[in-house]
């Protein structure tokens, strides 16, 4: 990782703190508590880090002066390693509750509008109004309504190197399968050799649990991979993702085994069509909810409307969905949002087909990290 000072400009995590701060200020915030691992990561840039095992292991307590990060033995040395040089963060592993741990620093800063994540656990949180009342603090504890979220659905530089980088790796996987791939392997088989593949070429982990479905198993958009022995005929598809620093990558490519049949070109030629018209209408400032709509109209149009029913794409950085989306709800999008493209058609006990791509909008477009064809590729068998 950079051992490079924060610098006046405020770069990466020291300018994610003040953007938090400017809106603690905004709100009339005394303090803001994190637990969200992703968020976590994201505030303070602390690499190799996180296990994002939804146990919940640290919490930050921030106000307009301080940074506390409370964690236990078997991260403190971690943190150590990998926080930025110059970090403000006061590392704690008092062994106390988590807490009583905020409560206590709610009394040390004298505290009074603390506000939490909208997702805290309702165990934690009531375990948190016991440690203020036992310390004879009466405090507002507001949600944060998915601020931190927000900001973190607009990428900086560093972000959008990292995730470049997953992509160049996920990219690699895509060339290596379509050499791989052959009947007579099962779908567990190939998802084997594709994660095989990124973390021998510089993957840290996966950006989540790889889908490789076949033939009729193609129809299922979150098919789980099963023995199903791949024939001739079939189409492969592979949605997955290599991650990176704890930066992840998103990707779906759709082929063919041998010769395709003539639905299987016209469903695949459709698909590729609605991505690439819906890309042309992407650029800063419009509406999320209308590109998903295009996608629903182009489908729609062609006949096969009743055989795509999901958003057409999701913000992606340290988690797999973030926002913004390309979905039912309206939500406009900035310079700097990374979101997947990922239109499909299933029909149930034939196939389907998904073709996805992530980038980075742009004030005029949209920049895809992706770089494998749109081509459908024919596997000779």
């Amino acid at each position: 990782m950079s051992e490079t000072p924060v610098t006046p400009s405020l770069a990466g995590p020291a300018r994610r703190i003040a953007e938090l701060r400017s809106l603690m200020d905004d709100r009339g915030y005394d303090a803001v508590v994190v637990r969200d691992e992703a968020s976590l990561r994201w505030l303070t840039g602390a690499m190799g880090v996180f296990d994002y095992t939804g146990e919940y292991p640290h919490a930050a307590f921030i106000t307009e002066f301080g940074c506390w990060l409370h964690t236990d033995s078997r991260y403190l040395n971690s943190f150590e390693e990998n926080l930025p040089a110059g970090y403000p963060w006061t590392l704690d592993m008092d062994e106390i509750a988590i807490p009583a741990w905020v409560a206590e620093r709610a009394l040390e800063t004298k505290s009074r509008v603390i506000a939490i994540e909208d997702d805290m656990q309702l165990s934690f949180y009531r375990a948190l109004v016991r440690g203020l009342e036992d310390r004879s603090i009466t405090a507002a504890l507001p949600e944060l309504h998915g601020d931190i979220r927000r900001m973190r659905a607009v990428k900086d530089d560093e972000e959008i190197a990292l995730m470049r980088h997953a992509q160049s790796i996920t990219d690699a996987a895509f060339t290596h399968m379509c050499g791989f791939i052959r009947p007579g392997l099962t779908e567990k088989q190939i998802r084997t050799e594709l994660e095989r593949f990124m973390f021998e070429n510089g993957a840290d982990s996966l950006a989540f649990d790889s889908i490789v479905a076949s033939g009729p198993n193609t129809a299922n958009p979150h098919a789980i991979s099963s023995d199903r022995v791949v024939e001739r005929g079939d189409f492969v598809l592979m949605d997955y993702g290599a991650g990176y620093r704890d930066y992840r990558s998103d990707m779906t490519r759709t082929v063919v085994l041998g010769e395709p049949s003539e639905k299987q070109r016209e469903i695949y030629d459709l698909v590729r069509r609605t991505h690439e018209e819906c890309v042309r209408a992407i650029h800063a400032g419009v509406d999320g909810r209308d590109i998903h709509l295009l996608s629903k109209k182009i489908i729609g149009d062609a006949g096969y409307g009743d055989y795509y029913g999901h958003g057409l794409g999701h913000g992606v950085g340290i988690d797999i969905h973030e926002l913004p989306v390309f979905g039912r709800v309206s939500n406009i999008l900035e310079v700097g949002a990374v979101i997947t493209v990922e239109p499909g058609i299933y029909l149930p006990g034939v196939g389907g087909v998904r073709l996805e791509d992530y980038g980075v909008v742009t004030k005029d477009g949209y920049e895809p990290f992706t770089t494998s064809t749109h081509d459908l590729v024919v596997i000779d068998c």
